[in-house]
């Protein structure tokens, strides 16, 4: 279940979940920009090579006809990955995944950390990220489940 924590200028969601496959089959998944969507119900695309210092293009179904641009701003293979979007001090989103390996497969944690001067002015129009994360995280583990 996603955890939401906030304050006046810093806004943080977070999901973990256990997957049953090794780190290298989940960041498969979470780097195959063209097979994004069709695990994940809560991406419509991405374009762009998810890789470090590419920009992404990405649509989501939360907000129709808006296109977000998250930068790949670190890419440790099997262990870690940040995007972020937005320029700090006024207003920035980073998300940031992590797999650590165990002797059941893979923890899985993502965290978006929204912050800034105009957070406050933003916060009212942004979606509750809580049942988009738990969807994203399910959506992750079961396409691990398949060969």
């Amino acid at each position: 279940m996603t955890e939401k924590t906030e304050s006046a200028f810093n806004l943080r969601y977070a999901v973990r979940v256990e997957i049953d496959a090794p780190p290298e089959a989940v960041w498969h998944k979470l780097t195959d920009a063209e097979g994004f969507p069709k695990w994940n119900s809560t991406v419509e695309s991405i374009r762009g090579p998810i890789a470090l210092g590419q920009k992404l293009e990405i649509k989501v179904p939360v907000a129709p006809g808006r296109t977000f641009s998250p930068k790949v701003v670190a890419f440790e293979p099997n262990k870690k990955m940040v995007w972020q979007d937005g320029f700090f001090p006024m207003f920035q989103g980073t998300r940031t995944f992590t797999l650590e390996s165990t002797a059941k497969g893979t923890v899985f944690e993502m965290v978006e950390v929204f912050r800034g001067a105009m957070l406050p002015m933003i916060k009212g129009s942004l979606p509750d990220f809580g049942p988009v994360f738990d969807r994203y995280a399910r959506d992750l583990a079961d396409a691990c489940k398949k060969p």
